[in-house]
């Protein structure tokens, strides 16, 4: 620049020119910071911002590719911790610099020499940017964190990554109930979500509570003292087993070292042994917490098959009584406490008819809840989620997972319910049930 650039050397005694070169200048600096720097300041100033605006955009470019052509590295950079302490860092960082640039930029601007008008209105714009700017680079920086928090407190830092079986991903979903009047938590809602590791195809297999005789997969330390099954009269339930496997931790000692404990271990070999799968990972979800996630994503959209009491109890009839109210049949959205309800209930129906209310409760989770909705609230979802879900699946498989609900979002669920009168829960036949199973799971051959 020369002594006679109206920019770095400006002629202070002309309004006009002074309150034109500050509008040029703040919109410079939200434009490009750093270039009101090298064009007016501190040139070195200004190269420092010009360079971090360039690493800034690159990331920016980089974000979009992946979100329109390779999902698969978005994925991993949110799921992986040292990459989002890397993107905090440097949301930090430059959120910093950007609130530096821009209280720089009003020097330079040398308010004294600007119109009286001029003067109200390039301040007004440069805090309004200075907001919108810095405050998202700020808040993206607290996303980063929140994520981070997410990953560490709720999935598995283990190393150990399970393959895919026979070509699928066999999760265990367990909603524990631990009310006032029981002993213990008893898994209310049994099922295994089959995902095909290449489509991400699912199909979800339905446990009922109540079923007796459960099996267990050999090599179990429960096959051991049942090798009949869990067969030992009214109180061997199958839901009964993570009582029973809390109450004896001495079975799985390295239960806690893997993410777990003895009552979902337990569990898990009584579901592998009555369904033939490879249980990969498990998830438990706390039916209480329930509550709290459903609000953080705005609740979801069922059709109610008919009329569902709330609370209450029951008559000698066994119909529903002292109710707190009721969820009407047809086409309902309903907020966390009312979907708890419509999943939970049981007076008027039977256990069969509330894990088909269960399946819907899943699916609706799976269709309305999109990555958009959920990055929208993903500072409530995140919190709610913490305080909802435990589980064993490892941070290192969550890119692979997450890619593969996105696929399962554009297929439709099947679904296999191992209940009466297809399924004798007293006295069942599991061969008959395995057999179902494997024509259920087999997936599709693909070329």
């Amino acid at each position: 620049m020369t002594a006679a650039t109206p920019v770095r050397n400006p002629d202070t005694r002309s309004l006009a020119v002074m309150t034109r070169r500050a509008w040029w200048l703040v919109v410079l600096n939200v434009l490009i910071p750093g270039s009101a720097q090298a064009l007016a300041g501190n040139r070195r100033l200004g190269r420092w911002g010009l360079a971090s605006t360039l690493v800034f955009w690159a990331l920016i470019v980089v974000s979009l590719v992946s979100v329109i052509v390779a999902h698969s590295l978005l994925f991993d950079i949110a799921t992986n911790t040292i990459a989002l302490t890397i993107v905090q860092v440097f949301l930090t960082y430059y959120a910093v610099l950007w609130v530096v640039l821009t209280i720089d930029t009003l020097r330079l601007v040398r308010f004294v020499s600007l119109a009286p008008l001029g003067r109200g209105l390039v301040a007004a714009l440069a805090v309004v940017v200075l907001v919108g700017t810095a405050g998202t680079a700020a808040y993206g920086s607290y996303l980063s964190g929140v994520q981070h928090g997410l990953l560490d407190t709720l999935f598995s830092s283990k190393k150990d990554v399970a393959a895919p079986v026979d070509g699928r991903y066999n999760v265990l979903l367990l909603g524990g109930d631990a009310g006032a009047d029981r002993t213990g938590l008893r898994p209310d809602s049994m099922s295994v979500a089959s995902i095909d590791a290449a489509t991400g195809k699912t199909t979800i297999i339905g446990i009922p509570r109540n079923l007796y005789n459960a099996p267990f997969r050999k090599g179990s330390p429960l096959y051991g003292p049942y090798p009949d099954g869990y067969t030992c009269g009214d109180d061997c339930l199958v839901s009964f087993l993570y009582t029973y496997g809390e109450e004896h931790p001495e079975l799985y000692p390295n239960a806690a070292k893997e993410g777990s404990n003895s009552g979902i271990e337990a569990e898990r070999d009584a579901i592998e042994g009555i369904t033939g799968l490879k249980i990969q990972y498990y998830a438990l979800i706390d039916m209480g917490g329930f509550v709290d996630l459903i609000n953080a994503l705005g609740g979801i959209t069922v059709d109610v098959p008919y009329r569902i009491p709330i609370n209450g109890g029951i008559d000698a009839a066994g119909q529903p009584i002292n109710v707190d109210g009721w969820i009407e049949p047809g086409v309902q959205h309903l907020d966390g406490y009312h979907a708890l309800w419509f999943a939970r209930a049981r007076h008027g129906t039977d256990d069969y008819h509330r894990m088909a209310r269960q399946r819907t409760v899943e699916q609706a989770v799976l269709k309305q809840f999109t990555p958009a909705k959920v990055l929208s609230k993903f500072q409530a979802v995140a919190s709610a989620g913490t305080q909802v879900v435990k589980t064993d699946i490892p941070q290192g498989t969550l890119s692979e997972f997450v890619s593969l609900a996105l696929k399962a979002r554009s297929q439709p669920i099947t679904d296999l319910e191992i209940v009466p009168p297809t399924y004798d829960n007293v006295h069942p036949d599991f061969a008959a049930i395995r057999a179902a199973v494997k024509k259920a799971t087999a997936s599709a051959p693909t070329g």
